[in-house]
């Protein structure tokens, strides 16, 4: 493949910006509604608070689905910083830290996708995605100093970053690559490269 084939095909047309920015958007409206329910399950970690990790996974799903879907550079990171920004124009309870988890959010699971050089779309890239972008995301909240809990000892730390990566895989990984093969059996995806998603093999 020549140089300007190469970068016609990584190149973003307007229906890839389009198609992001809804997924954005939808992702804001989710980020928003994921945070509540984290009020939710404050009962149920108050045992042990590292397992609100578990949760996590709900805030990744934009990085990972656009990437599937737009199969474009810099699609994760696109995603993942605008549903973050619309969490926030909505009211985010977190204030402006969202900015920065969707970035490194997006930015963990984009790194997955470059790896592979924007050529491997298929289950374990996704799983391996998700995950990245969970590790990010229990970095951020473990180390940085807006972290919330930043004040946990390492063990707990550890603990908590290990099921972000584990909801991440879960959560972001797995359900967006299930996602994207249904839309593509619909024929919703027809003008992406992912249109074939639904038939392309699970490991190839």
């Amino acid at each position: 493949m020549t140089t300007q084939a190469v970068a016609q095909r990584r190149g973003w047309r307007v229906v890839d910006i389009v198609v992001a920015a809804l997924i954005a958007v939808a992702g804001g409206v989710l980020f928003w509604a994921w945070s509540q329910g984290a009020n939710l399950i404050t009962p149920l970690t108050a045992a042990y608070a590292p397992l609100s990790g578990l949760y996590a996974g709900g805030w990744m799903i934009p990085a990972v689905l656009g990437a599937l879907i737009i199969r474009k550079p810099g699609a994760a990171i696109f995603c993942e910083a605008v549903a973050a920004s619309g969490e926030l124009i909505m009211g985010s309870q977190y204030g402006l830290t969202v900015l920065i988890s969707g970035l490194l959010q997006g930015l963990g699971a984009e790194l997955i996708f470059a790896a592979f050089l924007y050529r491997k779309f298929n289950l374990p890239t996704a799983l391996l995605a998700g995950a990245a972008s969970g590790l990010f995301c229990g970095l951020n909240d473990s180390f940085l100093p807006w972290g919330w809990n930043i004040a946990y000892d390492g063990t707990a730390k550890f603990l908590y970053i290990l099921f972000c990566v584990i909801s991440g895989a879960v959560i972001a990984g797995a359900l967006s690559w299930v996602a994207t093969r249904g839309l593509a059996r619909t024929g919703a995806l027809s003008s992406f490269a992912s249109r074939k998603a639904g038939t392309e093999p699970v490991f190839g």
